[in-house]
Protein backbone atom coordinates (compact mmCIF):
# COMPACT_ATOMS: atom_id res chain seq x y z
CA UNK A 1 0.00 0.00 0.00
CA UNK A 2 1.57 3.33 -0.76
CA UNK A 3 1.51 4.44 3.18
CA UNK A 4 3.26 1.66 4.65
CA UNK A 5 6.23 2.71 6.86
CA UNK A 6 4.51 5.72 7.94
CA UNK A 7 4.00 6.70 11.17
CA UNK A 8 1.74 8.93 12.27
CA UNK A 9 0.32 10.46 15.50
CA UNK A 10 -3.33 11.98 15.34
CA UNK A 11 -3.75 14.08 19.01
CA UNK A 12 -7.14 15.60 16.60
CA UNK A 13 -10.92 14.56 17.39
CA UNK A 14 -14.52 14.83 15.95
CA UNK A 15 -14.24 14.48 12.43
CA UNK A 16 -11.19 16.93 9.93
CA UNK A 17 -8.53 15.16 11.42
CA UNK A 18 -9.82 11.53 12.49
CA UNK A 19 -10.89 11.02 9.09
CA UNK A 20 -8.12 11.76 7.24
CA UNK A 21 -5.97 9.83 9.47
CA UNK A 22 -8.03 6.79 8.92
CA UNK A 23 -7.72 7.54 4.80
CA UNK A 24 -4.03 7.32 5.85
CA UNK A 25 -4.84 4.16 7.82
CA UNK A 26 -6.55 2.44 4.90
CA UNK A 27 -3.18 2.64 2.84
CA UNK A 28 -1.03 1.36 5.21
CA UNK A 29 -0.36 4.26 7.19
CA UNK A 30 0.31 3.39 11.52
CA UNK A 31 -1.55 5.38 12.45
CA UNK A 32 -1.34 6.06 16.57
CA UNK A 33 -4.67 8.01 17.84
CA UNK A 34 -3.28 9.38 21.04
CA UNK A 35 -6.28 10.21 23.40
CA UNK A 36 -6.87 11.52 26.70
CA UNK A 37 -6.26 10.13 29.76
CA UNK A 38 -10.18 11.57 30.90
CA UNK A 39 -12.03 7.99 30.96
CA UNK A 40 -13.93 8.60 27.52
CA UNK A 41 -10.64 9.65 25.51
CA UNK A 42 -11.80 10.76 21.75
CA UNK A 43 -15.29 12.42 22.07
CA UNK A 44 -16.74 10.54 19.03
CA UNK A 45 -16.76 7.42 21.32
CA UNK A 46 -19.76 8.04 23.08
CA UNK A 47 -21.93 10.69 20.17
CA UNK A 48 -24.83 9.73 18.42
CA UNK A 49 -26.35 6.08 17.56
CA UNK A 50 -24.04 2.81 18.55
CA UNK A 51 -24.42 -0.75 17.28
CA UNK A 52 -24.74 -3.59 19.50
CA UNK A 53 -21.34 -3.99 20.89
CA UNK A 54 -21.86 -0.52 22.20
CA UNK A 55 -19.17 1.16 19.33
CA UNK A 56 -20.64 4.77 17.93
CA UNK A 57 -21.35 4.92 14.23
CA UNK A 58 -19.18 7.74 14.22
CA UNK A 59 -16.34 6.29 15.65
CA UNK A 60 -16.18 3.09 13.70
CA UNK A 61 -16.26 5.17 10.76
CA UNK A 62 -12.99 7.54 11.89
CA UNK A 63 -11.07 5.13 13.84
CA UNK A 64 -10.22 1.82 11.91
CA UNK A 65 -7.01 0.39 11.41
CA UNK A 66 -5.51 2.49 14.24
CA UNK A 67 -4.04 1.91 17.86
CA UNK A 68 -5.29 3.71 19.93
CA UNK A 69 -2.63 5.12 23.29
CA UNK A 70 -4.46 6.82 26.56
CA UNK A 71 -2.05 9.14 27.20
CA UNK A 72 -1.90 12.55 30.01
CA UNK A 73 0.51 15.15 28.24
CA UNK A 74 -0.13 16.85 31.37
CA UNK A 75 2.11 14.76 33.30
CA UNK A 76 6.07 14.93 33.01
CA UNK A 77 6.47 11.31 32.29
CA UNK A 78 3.43 11.12 29.12
CA UNK A 79 5.10 14.04 27.98
CA UNK A 80 8.44 12.36 27.56
CA UNK A 81 7.01 9.28 26.02
CA UNK A 82 4.81 11.39 23.18
CA UNK A 83 8.17 12.94 22.57
CA UNK A 84 9.81 9.94 22.58
CA UNK A 85 7.60 8.68 19.65
CA UNK A 86 7.69 11.79 18.14
CA UNK A 87 11.05 11.41 17.38
CA UNK A 88 10.49 8.63 14.94
CA UNK A 89 7.03 9.88 13.80
CA UNK A 90 6.41 10.94 10.01
CA UNK A 91 3.85 12.92 10.80
CA UNK A 92 1.42 14.54 13.79
CA UNK A 93 -2.21 15.96 13.55
CA UNK A 94 -3.46 18.00 16.07
CA UNK A 95 -6.96 20.15 16.61
CA UNK A 96 -6.48 21.83 19.79
CA UNK A 97 -7.39 25.41 20.05
CA UNK A 98 -4.52 27.33 18.87
CA UNK A 99 -2.16 27.58 21.77
CA UNK A 100 -2.95 24.54 23.72
CA UNK A 101 0.42 22.23 21.93
CA UNK A 102 2.57 24.82 22.68
CA UNK A 103 1.37 24.49 26.52
CA UNK A 104 1.39 20.85 26.36
CA UNK A 105 5.21 21.13 24.91
CA UNK A 106 3.96 18.93 21.75
CA UNK A 107 4.22 22.35 19.58
CA UNK A 108 6.14 22.06 16.19
CA UNK A 109 8.86 23.69 17.58
CA UNK A 110 9.37 21.44 20.22
CA UNK A 111 9.23 18.32 18.30
CA UNK A 112 11.02 19.83 14.86
CA UNK A 113 14.06 20.17 17.45
CA UNK A 114 13.88 16.10 18.21
CA UNK A 115 13.02 15.08 14.76
CA UNK A 116 13.60 17.91 11.32
CA UNK A 117 11.64 15.60 8.84
CA UNK A 118 8.76 15.76 11.29
CA UNK A 119 5.60 17.11 9.06
CA UNK A 120 3.19 18.71 11.61
CA UNK A 121 -0.26 19.55 10.70
CA UNK A 122 -2.40 21.66 12.68
CA UNK A 123 -5.94 21.82 11.79
CA UNK A 124 -8.48 24.41 13.22
CA UNK A 125 -11.07 27.11 12.51
CA UNK A 126 -9.50 30.12 11.54
CA UNK A 127 -5.96 29.86 11.47
CA UNK A 128 -2.99 29.82 14.41
CA UNK A 129 -2.21 33.64 14.41
CA UNK A 130 -5.15 35.29 12.86
CA UNK A 131 -7.15 38.26 14.37
CA UNK A 132 -10.11 35.16 14.69
CA UNK A 133 -7.47 32.28 16.43
CA UNK A 134 -9.04 32.32 19.38
CA UNK A 135 -12.41 32.21 18.19
CA UNK A 136 -14.20 28.80 19.46
CA UNK A 137 -16.42 26.99 16.54
CA UNK A 138 -16.70 24.19 14.65
CA UNK A 139 -18.06 23.11 11.30
CA UNK A 140 -22.02 25.70 11.19
CA UNK A 141 -19.55 28.76 12.66
CA UNK A 142 -17.15 28.53 10.21
CA UNK A 143 -19.65 28.04 7.31
CA UNK A 144 -21.78 30.87 8.35
CA UNK A 145 -18.72 33.17 8.23
CA UNK A 146 -17.12 31.87 4.88
CA UNK A 147 -21.19 32.71 3.69
CA UNK A 148 -22.11 29.05 2.66
CA UNK A 149 -24.54 29.14 5.29
CA UNK A 150 -26.26 32.45 3.08
CA UNK A 151 -25.92 30.10 0.22
CA UNK A 152 -28.48 27.93 1.44
CA UNK A 153 -31.30 29.65 1.67
CA UNK A 154 -34.92 28.34 0.70
CA UNK A 155 -36.42 29.32 -2.69
CA UNK A 156 -39.21 30.46 -1.10
CA UNK A 157 -38.88 31.83 2.16
CA UNK A 158 -35.48 33.03 1.35
CA UNK A 159 -34.31 32.49 5.10
CA UNK A 160 -30.79 30.38 5.21
CA UNK A 161 -30.93 26.98 6.99
CA UNK A 162 -28.76 24.39 8.67
CA UNK A 163 -26.10 23.09 6.52
CA UNK A 164 -26.72 18.58 6.17
CA UNK A 165 -22.86 17.73 5.50
CA UNK A 166 -20.11 19.25 7.25
CA UNK A 167 -18.42 20.86 4.59
CA UNK A 168 -15.88 22.97 6.32
CA UNK A 169 -14.86 19.57 8.67
CA UNK A 170 -14.87 17.74 5.19
CA UNK A 171 -12.73 20.55 3.05
CA UNK A 172 -10.39 21.01 5.55
CA UNK A 173 -9.77 17.17 5.98
CA UNK A 174 -9.12 16.89 2.09
CA UNK A 175 -7.06 19.62 2.06
CA UNK A 176 -5.25 18.99 5.51
CA UNK A 177 -4.44 15.51 3.16
CA UNK A 178 -2.99 16.63 0.58
CA UNK A 179 -1.00 19.13 2.11
CA UNK A 180 0.81 16.50 3.95
CA UNK A 181 1.20 14.13 0.97
CA UNK A 182 2.73 17.59 -0.51
CA UNK A 183 5.31 17.89 2.43
CA UNK A 184 6.49 14.38 2.68
CA UNK A 185 7.23 14.34 -1.13
CA UNK A 186 9.21 17.65 -0.63
CA UNK A 187 11.03 15.72 2.67
CA UNK A 188 11.83 12.77 0.13
CA UNK A 189 14.26 15.00 -1.64
CA UNK A 190 14.96 17.43 1.05
CA UNK A 191 15.07 15.73 4.30
CA UNK A 192 12.81 18.46 6.14
CA UNK A 193 9.63 18.27 7.18
CA UNK A 194 7.14 21.44 7.53
CA UNK A 195 4.23 22.70 9.31
CA UNK A 196 1.13 23.22 8.13
CA UNK A 197 -1.45 25.96 9.73
CA UNK A 198 -4.36 24.80 7.84
CA UNK A 199 -7.73 26.45 8.56
CA UNK A 200 -10.83 24.98 8.43
CA UNK A 201 -12.26 28.93 6.93
CA UNK A 202 -9.65 28.68 4.49
CA UNK A 203 -10.23 25.24 3.11
CA UNK A 204 -14.43 26.04 2.83
CA UNK A 205 -14.21 29.21 1.12
CA UNK A 206 -11.57 28.33 -1.38
CA UNK A 207 -14.51 25.50 -2.68
CA UNK A 208 -16.09 28.64 -4.18
CA UNK A 209 -15.44 29.61 -7.95
CA UNK A 210 -18.41 28.04 -9.48
CA UNK A 211 -20.91 30.67 -7.24
CA UNK A 212 -18.32 33.98 -6.74
CA UNK A 213 -20.15 35.50 -10.40
CA UNK A 214 -21.57 38.17 -8.55
CA UNK A 215 -19.25 39.12 -5.63
CA UNK A 216 -16.39 38.97 -7.96
CA UNK A 217 -17.94 40.61 -10.79
CA UNK A 218 -20.01 42.91 -9.35
CA UNK A 219 -19.41 43.15 -6.21
CA UNK A 220 -22.73 42.10 -5.11
CA UNK A 221 -24.29 39.85 -2.74
CA UNK A 222 -25.05 36.46 -4.41
CA UNK A 223 -28.98 35.89 -4.69
CA UNK A 224 -29.13 31.88 -4.45
CA UNK A 225 -32.68 31.07 -6.22
CA UNK A 226 -31.46 33.19 -9.31
CA UNK A 227 -28.08 31.58 -9.53
CA UNK A 228 -27.56 28.42 -11.49
CA UNK A 229 -26.31 26.29 -8.84
CA UNK A 230 -29.30 26.82 -6.68
CA UNK A 231 -32.59 27.13 -8.24
CA UNK A 232 -32.20 29.82 -11.10
CA UNK A 233 -31.07 27.76 -13.65
CA UNK A 234 -34.44 25.42 -15.02
CA UNK A 235 -31.81 21.85 -15.69
CA UNK A 236 -30.06 22.38 -12.41
CA UNK A 237 -32.63 21.81 -9.96
CA UNK A 238 -35.41 19.56 -8.14
CA UNK A 239 -39.15 18.96 -9.21
CA UNK A 240 -41.73 17.23 -6.88
CA UNK A 241 -44.11 14.17 -9.12
CA UNK A 242 -47.62 13.02 -8.37
CA UNK A 243 -46.61 11.07 -5.50
CA UNK A 244 -44.46 12.77 -3.26
CA UNK A 245 -40.90 12.27 -4.69
CA UNK A 246 -38.38 14.83 -6.49
CA UNK A 247 -36.33 14.50 -9.48
CA UNK A 248 -32.95 15.98 -9.59
CA UNK A 249 -31.68 17.54 -12.86
CA UNK A 250 -28.33 18.55 -12.77
CA UNK A 251 -27.00 19.69 -16.33
CA UNK A 252 -27.90 22.87 -17.68
CA UNK A 253 -26.04 22.53 -20.95
CA UNK A 254 -27.71 23.30 -24.15
CA UNK A 255 -27.59 19.71 -26.10
CA UNK A 256 -29.14 18.43 -22.59
CA UNK A 257 -31.85 20.52 -22.28
CA UNK A 258 -32.43 19.82 -25.98
CA UNK A 259 -32.53 16.49 -25.69
CA UNK A 260 -35.24 16.71 -23.11
CA UNK A 261 -37.51 19.03 -24.56
CA UNK A 262 -37.47 17.10 -27.83
CA UNK A 263 -38.28 13.81 -25.39
CA UNK A 264 -41.22 16.02 -24.16
CA UNK A 265 -42.44 17.59 -27.66
CA UNK A 266 -41.87 20.86 -26.17
CA UNK A 267 -38.55 21.99 -28.78
CA UNK A 268 -40.49 25.31 -28.68
CA UNK A 269 -39.15 26.01 -25.32
CA UNK A 270 -35.23 25.40 -26.30
CA UNK A 271 -34.79 29.32 -26.97
CA UNK A 272 -35.70 29.70 -23.18
CA UNK A 273 -32.66 27.17 -22.03
CA UNK A 274 -30.55 29.42 -24.03
CA UNK A 275 -31.00 31.99 -21.78
CA UNK A 276 -29.27 32.88 -18.53
CA UNK A 277 -29.97 31.63 -15.07
CA UNK A 278 -32.50 33.55 -13.08
CA UNK A 279 -35.75 35.47 -14.23
CA UNK A 280 -35.65 34.51 -17.83
CA UNK A 281 -35.67 30.96 -17.20
CA UNK A 282 -38.76 31.01 -15.19
CA UNK A 283 -40.96 30.32 -17.75
CA UNK A 284 -39.39 27.14 -18.19
CA UNK A 285 -38.99 26.51 -14.44
CA UNK A 286 -42.87 26.55 -14.33
CA UNK A 287 -43.34 24.03 -17.68
CA UNK A 288 -41.05 21.39 -15.68
CA UNK A 289 -43.01 22.30 -12.03
CA UNK A 290 -46.19 21.51 -13.84
CA UNK A 291 -45.01 18.58 -16.15
CA UNK A 292 -43.28 16.49 -13.52
CA UNK A 293 -46.03 16.76 -11.22
CA UNK A 294 -48.23 14.82 -13.62
CA UNK A 295 -47.12 11.16 -12.72
CA UNK A 296 -45.20 9.57 -10.48
CA UNK A 297 -41.12 9.56 -9.77
CA UNK A 298 -41.09 5.40 -11.16
CA UNK A 299 -42.95 6.37 -14.64
CA UNK A 300 -40.66 9.30 -15.17
CA UNK A 301 -37.62 7.15 -14.23
CA UNK A 302 -39.10 4.68 -17.01
CA UNK A 303 -39.53 7.87 -19.31
CA UNK A 304 -36.00 9.16 -19.06
CA UNK A 305 -34.18 6.52 -19.06
CA UNK A 306 -33.41 6.67 -22.71
CA UNK A 307 -32.83 10.68 -22.49
CA UNK A 308 -29.23 11.71 -22.86
CA UNK A 309 -29.42 14.33 -20.35
CA UNK A 310 -28.29 15.09 -16.35
CA UNK A 311 -31.15 13.75 -14.34
CA UNK A 312 -31.64 11.69 -10.94
CA UNK A 313 -33.78 11.58 -8.26
CA UNK A 314 -33.58 12.41 -4.37
CA UNK A 315 -32.97 9.65 -1.69
CA UNK A 316 -32.36 9.42 1.96
CA UNK A 317 -29.16 8.29 2.64
CA UNK A 318 -30.12 4.82 3.55
CA UNK A 319 -31.29 3.89 0.33
CA UNK A 320 -28.45 5.65 -0.70
CA UNK A 321 -26.02 3.10 1.28
CA UNK A 322 -28.62 -0.06 0.44
CA UNK A 323 -28.27 0.39 -3.31
CA UNK A 324 -25.78 -2.19 -4.81
CA UNK A 325 -23.79 -0.09 -7.03
CA UNK A 326 -22.56 1.75 -3.60
CA UNK A 327 -20.98 -1.90 -2.77
CA UNK A 328 -19.83 -1.96 -6.46
CA UNK A 329 -18.18 0.53 -5.67
CA UNK A 330 -16.60 -0.52 -2.85
CA UNK A 331 -17.69 2.30 -0.76
CA UNK A 332 -19.73 0.71 2.03
CA UNK A 333 -18.39 -2.41 3.39
CA UNK A 334 -19.36 -5.20 6.36
CA UNK A 335 -16.42 -6.45 8.68
CA UNK A 336 -16.95 -10.00 10.05
CA UNK A 337 -19.36 -9.07 12.72
CA UNK A 338 -22.00 -7.82 10.32
CA UNK A 339 -21.09 -3.96 10.90
CA UNK A 340 -21.37 -1.61 7.85
CA UNK A 341 -18.39 0.57 6.83
CA UNK A 342 -18.10 3.61 4.61
CA UNK A 343 -15.86 2.47 2.11
CA UNK A 344 -12.60 4.49 0.90
CA UNK A 345 -12.80 6.56 -1.88
CA UNK A 346 -9.58 6.65 -2.98
CA UNK A 347 -8.84 3.70 -4.92
CA UNK A 348 -5.45 3.05 -7.02
CA UNK A 349 -4.85 -0.06 -9.32
CA UNK A 350 -1.91 -1.28 -8.26
CA UNK A 351 -1.93 -0.89 -4.44
CA UNK A 352 -5.64 -0.81 -3.65
CA UNK A 353 -6.46 0.49 -0.12
CA UNK A 354 -7.08 -2.32 2.67
CA UNK A 355 -9.11 -1.20 5.12
CA UNK A 356 -8.66 -2.89 8.57
CA UNK A 357 -11.80 -2.58 10.08
CA UNK A 358 -10.69 -3.15 13.65
CA UNK A 359 -11.84 -0.63 16.23
CA UNK A 360 -9.45 0.43 19.13
CA UNK A 361 -10.41 0.25 22.48
CA UNK A 362 -9.70 3.37 24.84
CA UNK A 363 -5.97 3.10 25.43
CA UNK A 364 -6.01 -0.95 24.07
CA UNK A 365 -2.59 -0.31 22.88
CA UNK A 366 -1.12 1.70 25.53
CA UNK A 367 1.62 -0.69 26.48
CA UNK A 368 2.66 -2.01 23.30
CA UNK A 369 3.11 1.47 21.76
CA UNK A 370 5.37 2.40 24.88
CA UNK A 371 7.43 -0.52 24.88
CA UNK A 372 8.24 0.38 21.05
CA UNK A 373 8.73 3.67 22.22
CA UNK A 374 11.88 2.08 24.17
CA UNK A 375 10.50 2.12 27.81
CA UNK A 376 11.04 -0.30 30.33
CA UNK A 377 8.79 -2.87 31.55
CA UNK A 378 8.72 -1.12 35.13
CA UNK A 379 7.87 2.50 33.82
CA UNK A 380 4.97 1.44 32.20
CA UNK A 381 3.72 -0.37 34.97
CA UNK A 382 4.06 2.58 36.70
CA UNK A 383 2.76 4.70 34.02
CA UNK A 384 -0.32 2.69 33.82
CA UNK A 385 -0.71 2.60 37.59
CA UNK A 386 -0.94 6.10 38.17
CA UNK A 387 -2.97 6.34 35.02
CA UNK A 388 -0.81 8.41 32.63
CA UNK A 389 -1.14 5.41 30.43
Amino acid sequence: MKLEGLKVLDLSAFLPGPHMTMMMADHGADVIIVEPANGTGEPSRIIGETTEDGISVWFRNIARGKRSLKLNLKDAEGLDLFLRLAETADVIVEAFRPGVVKRLGVDYEAVAALNPGIVYCSISAFGQDSSLAAKPSHDTGVQGLAGLIDLNRGLTDNKPAMPNIPFADASASLMALSAILMALLRRSETGKGDYIDLAMYDAAIAWTPNVLGPTFAAGAHPNPKEMRSFGGSALTNLYETADGEFLVFSGPELKFATNLLNALDRPDLIEIAKRPPGPEQAPLRAYFAETFKSKSLAEWQTFLEPVDCAWSWVRSLKDAFDDPFTQERGMVFQDDDGHRHVGPPIKFRHEPPKPNPNVPDFGEHSESIAAEAGVDAETIARLTSKGTI
